[in-house]
């Protein structure tokens, strides 16, 4: 069978010139079925938990914006930094582990439109960064594999297990927003472009690590390549001001903690004190071994759960077309940052999330099913067990 061909973004917007406002609607357009079976994907968990929270008498809007993480973040838009808690066992927990864009965005949002509120403005900055993201997705399985494939990528990380946070009041969406459009401005040869997105990204969170990582790596890979075949380096000049551009908003904050705190490894000690720090996987290797010692069927159901994941990396490695490298590069960072943490194990399916190229595979093969009823099958079961465990995991006690 042959490959699905590529359909750049770019190129359906070039086929019609015009004002900017008719490009944008015809952008939309291409994206349409992507973004509309990704807002019903969506739609379906949240239906799931608005119900589930009814029958068992809890607030299900509560449990999306104020609960955890997100607490966090509205303190910050609130008040700024420096807040602290100090846990019965004498951990330290500080504000300054949790990086500024969204709760800037917030306290932005909520002096703009008083009624929103600084929780309803996470929610709305979440829920608007969810589509955008949707679209980048869409933007770069396009790029790559075609339409169809497209838009079953964004659908299907919809669909993730644990799409719920893509409805709180988190940074994964936004994070995910600028990732996925930082990636396909590399795959476009928008290099500036793709260095302010990473900025933004790496005033989001911290494993915007693995976006200045694809974005550096890809430049030297071109680099060594086009002067190998006589291109001038001068020619290069936007991929080195985006690559120079990329870590400025990891570092800065990075930079802001250490003068705040008077000391230039705060940030990674205030991380270490939150229990997040890199200790190469030895955490989760304690973290599974304790499961076989409670269950041998929890621990074997672990070593399948990782196999699994390794495997699926395998896929995106070997996968033909291949996959680009600044998207393999990406996507292999985030989960290996996910991994080599000590932080609390549950919450490692969500930090895997942005990680979108893993569902390449399963969008491609799809997408080349015969039987065309076959992925709407899939991806409707999908839904409806995403927007289970989601309800499960928002109407229960533990973090996601």
């Amino acid at each position: 069978m042959p490959e699905p061909k590529a359909v750049p973004l770019l190129r359906a917007i070039a086929l019609r010139p015009g004002s900017a406002a008719h490009s944008l609607t015809i952008s939309l357009r291409y994206a349409a079925p992507a973004l509309l079976g990704y807002i019903a994907v969506r739609l379906t968990g949240l239906a799931i938990l608005m119900i589930s929270a009814s029958v068992t008498g809890k607030d299900g809007m509560r449990r999306l914006t104020g609960r955890w993480d997100s607490v966090w973040y509205q303190r910050i838009a609130e008040h700024g930094y420096g807040y602290e808690v100090r846990l019965p066992d004498g951990t330290l927990h500080s504000d300054l582990a949790f990086f500024p864009l969204l709760p800037a965005l917030e306290r932005g949002l909520s002096v703009l439109f008083p009624p929103l509120g600084v929780a309803g403005a996470g929610l709305l900055i979440s829920w608007l960064a969810s589509l955008a993201a949707a679209c980048g997705i869409f933007a770069v399985g396009a790029r790559i594999y075609g339409r169809r494939a497209g838009t079953l990528l964004a659908v299907l990380w919809g669909a993730y297990p644990t799409a719920f946070v893509q409805s709180m009041a988190y940074t994964e969406t936004l994070f995910t927003a600028l990732a996925a459009w930082a990636l396909y401005a590399v795959l476009t040869d928008r290099w500036i472009t793709a260095g302010v997105l990473c900025v933004g990204a790496g005033l989001t969170r911290p494993v915007a690590a693995a976006l200045i990582a694809a974005i550096g790596v890809t430049a030297m890979w071109r680099l060594v390549t086009e002067r190998g075949g006589g291109e001038p380096l001068r020619r290069h000049w936007r991929m080195a001001v985006g690559v120079c551009l990329a870590p400025l908003g990891w570092l800065s904050y990075i930079v802001f903690v250490a003068v705040w705190e008077g000391n230039p490894f705060a940030y990674f000690d205030i991380q270490a004190d939150w229990n997040n720090r890199i200790d190469g996987g030895a955490a989760l290797a304690v973290f599974v071994a304790e499961q076989f010692g409670r269950s041998v069927l929890a621990g074997l159901g672990l070593c399948a759960a990782f196999a699994l994941l390794l495997w699926v990396v395998w896929l995106c490695v070997r996968q033909r077309p291949r996959q680009p490298l600044p998207v393999i590069v990406y996507c292999v960072m985030v989960v290996v940052i996910s991994l080599i943490g000590s932080g609390y194990f549950g919450s490692r399916p969500r930090l895997m999330m942005p990680a979108f190229p893993l569902l390449l595979p399963a969008a491609v093969a799809l997408a080349s099913a015969r039987r065309r009823a076959l992925p709407a099958v899939i991806v409707g079961v999908a839904a409806l067990a995403s927007g289970v465990y989601g309800a499960f995991n928002l109407l229960g006690s533990g973090p996601p």
